[in-house]
């Protein structure tokens, strides 16, 4: 199989790529280094997989029209693993037309490009957070969309629509899968585990909101990557899909583990929770169990074992 992953460099396409060289698949990854985080860490994820001669790297911006068709028509590719995105939720509050450019506009460019070139099957990464501040718990994917409350998981619903309108018309197969907080070696310096571990080794002071009562559905990273390679071996026509955990971790129960691995008192600053943080992301795992035989393995524990034995090793040199 020949995979088109988009946002190849980052914390979760570099992840996917390698899985995919692994069992032997060609991977075509494009990725615009984009300066959200350091683009260096992002060089450097590119460059594992740069060894390669089952991978080619496009540097390109989605956004590019031209770009996402030429590449599409000169690919060959059987799939689309669509990951790249303006991430942070809060980093969005102030940016929505950014936001709307790259999330939407771009995800439109890729969906064109599919159905232009005749790319039967695409994986689009979605959000728990397009679930909004919701009385219904679990988070099912049939529970109603219509109130987001950033910019950033409005986009998401937009690209799960846009997904529905290309399927409809041209019979692309379209799977959003809704993934949630995710967790692991090379994740993103912005979220929450490397920032709290971060911030505890070298004594910083960090925001926790709402006293620590809030929760959060941590999904590892093996887990996450093992449902994305499930929805891209099992096209449905159009789904929407939760990866998740589906076991919401307490905020200040999760701080408490960080501590006992590194072995120092985190120092942190109470405020209260923002407009944009909802009390609880909780994923219902049903459906993902029944369409695609998926369920998270790794528990926070381990996951956050495993993910400190990489900072130690990767980040603490």
């Amino acid at each position: 199989m020949k995979v088109l992953v988009t946002g190849v460099a980052g914390f979760i396409g570099s992840h996917v790529a390698e899985a995919l060289l692994d069992r032997g698949d060609f991977v075509d990854g494009i990725d615009n280094f984009d300066f959200y985080y350091d683009p260096s860490r992002k060089r450097a994820n590119a460059a594992r997989l740069m060894f390669s001669s089952n991978f080619t790297l496009h540097e390109a911006d989605i956004r590019n029209t031209s770009a996402m068709a030429r590449i599409c028509q000169r690919g060959g590719c059987d799939a689309i693993i669509h990951l790249a995105a303006m991430v942070g939720v809060r980093h969005s509050i102030d940016r929505g037309p950014l936001y709307a450019d790259v999330n939407v506009h771009g995800t439109v460019n890729l969906l064109e490009a599919a159905h232009k070139s005749d790319i039967p099957h695409f994986v689009f990464a979605s959000a728990a957070s397009v679930y909004g501040q919701t009385g219904l718990i679990p988070f099912r994917e049939d529970d109603p969309l219509g109130h987001p409350l950033t910019p950033y998981a409005a986009t998401k619903i937009a690209g799960e629509v846009m997904g529905h309108a290309y399927h409809n018309l041209f019979g692309i197969s379209f799977t959003a899968l809704r993934i949630f907080s995710t967790y692991g070696p090379r994740g993103r310096p912005d979220m929450m585990p490397y920032h709290i571990t971060d911030c505890i080794v070298h004594g910083c002071k960090f925001d926790l909101y709402d006293t620590g009562e809030l929760y959060r559905d941590w999904t590892y990273i093996d887990d996450v990557i093992a449902g994305i390679l499930k929805a891209l071996d099992n096209p449905m026509g159009y789904q929407a899909i939760n990866i998740g955990r589906g076991e919401p971790v307490r905020m200040a129960n999760f701080v408490h583990l960080v501590e006992k691995l590194v072995g120092k008192t985190a120092t942190i600053n109470f405020l209260p929770a923002p407009a944009s943080d909802p009390p609880i992301t909780y994923a219902d795992i049903a459906k993902a169990r029944d369409l695609l035989r998926f369920e998270a393995a790794t528990s926070i524990d381990e996951g956050m074992r495993r993910f400190w034995a990489w900072y130690q090793s990767e980040v603490l040199l």
